[in-house]
């Protein structure tokens, strides 16, 4: 009757343990990461509500600049839609287009063909490149903004003469090549807002790098009030045109890619989700430290290596590192036998005179023997070979 005996079995799959234990800190950061972006979304979600909306009488709305006009006998009326806003266009309305970049190209050249022979002033809130080339031609948008909130006029335009320093900074800035044209609030050298004359019937564009004089909590520091009233209680109706889902669509939206139709938040905030990733694959990935000994399961004979490393040496024909190491090992064996440092055995100033003081021979030959040209053929290595190992001997010969 024989037992068998049964092993244990051993896998190289990790457990469920090392696995927690390997992802725990990514999966920390990630739910950190995840909470840190509700909780801003809730913070802001508040103050954020209704931006730029005149109906809107939160912080960043807009609706005590138009209670204001108001009792100036300004009419306010809101549009959502690209159809409407081009049908109030005229020569008695102030159009205010608050978010241009919304627009798609087909929208932004129907709307700008609208408003050029309308006689009517249009307003433009913050565009930036490609938009206010076409909806305010031959102006361009300066690469880098402003970093100045409050701005002197710097300029002889009566409205911002009289509303004096106001908060048209903090955004962009404009070059424009349109005569005629008044560039005023400049922040190092270029205006952050522009007034440009359109047609022979009196039209106008005005274009507004920042849109923080028309933020209700903006709106009574410095001369905010007097600059928004002003720009838009020139006319005697004012059309506020939000750009909405609900407006319609272009014929060309089939040209713009996926990206295009993100909004920038959201490719920042991939952009920092990537960039996050990549710091903690850097943080658990293995470090290549110095070498640690390990104990070997079996023993390997010395000479089995030499063998190993010799047929990979004539298999590359790398006769020229098999010769460095030759030497290079002997010239290490031989300078304390003859007084010179290990540090210095492979300076031929300092070991070839040792050795020809010890040997009584002929140092060109040695230095052709230890520092010489790699052989020829493998016959060669086999002499450079016996000739170092005859070297050695004589030079432990008593």
């Amino acid at each position: 009757m024989t037992t068998e005996a049964t092993l244990p079995s051993t896998s190289a799959s990790p457990t469920t343990r090392q696995m927690w234990t390997r992802t725990r800190g990514i999966l920390l950061a990630l739910v950190l990461l995840l909470a840190g972006a509700v909780a801003f979304a809730l913070l802001h979600s508040g103050t954020q509500h209704g931006r730029l909306d005149p109906r809107s009488a939160d912080p960043y709305g807009s609706h005590a600049v138009t209670a204001l006009l108001a009792d100036h006998g300004v009419s306010t009326r809101t549009v959502t839609t690209l159809g409407q806003a081009r049908a109030a266009a005229g020569p008695d309305t102030t159009l205010l287009v608050a978010v241009p970049d919304l627009l798609t190209k087909n929208q932004q050249s129907r709307l700008y063909t609208a408003t050029a022979a309308s006689g009517g002033r249009t307003v433009l809130v913050a565009p930036d490149t490609p938009s206010v080339g076409r909806l305010a031609p031959g102006v361009i948008a300066a690469g880098a903004p402003s970093f100045d909130t409050t701005l002197s006029p710097g300029c002889s335009l009566p409205a911002a003469r009289r509303a004096g320093s106001a908060e048209t900074g903090g955004g962009l800035r404009y070059s424009a090549t349109v005569p005629g044209a008044g560039s005023c609030y400049p922040s190092d050298g270029l205006p952050t807002l522009l007034l440009l004359p359109r047609s022979a019937k009196g039209g106008d564009t005005v274009v507004l790098g920042a849109p923080d004089i028309l933020y209700n909590t903006r709106l009574d520091k410095q001369g905010n009030a007097s600059l928004a009233l002003q720009l838009l209680g020139s006319r005697p109706h004012l059309v506020w045109y939000l750009p909405s889902l609900a407006d319609e669509p272009a014929p060309d939206t089939g040209t713009r890619s996926f990206f295009d139709l993100l909004p920038s938040g959201w490719l920042w905030a991939t952009l920092q989700l990537f960039v996050a990733a990549a710091l903690a694959a850097l943080w658990r990935a293995r470090r290549l430290g110095p070498l640690v000994p390990e104990r070997l399961p079996v023993a390997i004979r010395a000479s089995e290596t030499v063998e190993g490393r010799a047929r990979l040496y004539r298999k590359a024909n790398a006769r020229d590192r098999a010769a460095d190491a030759l030497r290079s090992t002997t010239r290490t064996r031989l300078a304390p036998l003859v007084g010179v440092p290990v540090a210095q055995a492979h300076a031929p100033e300092a070991l070839l005179p040792a050795l020809s003081a010890h040997l009584h021979g002929d140092r060109q030959s040695l230095h052709s023997l230890l520092f010489g040209p790699p052989p020829g053929d493998d016959a060669a290595l086999v002499s450079l070979a016996d000739q170092l190992d005859a070297l050695e001997r004589e030079v432990r010969r008593p």
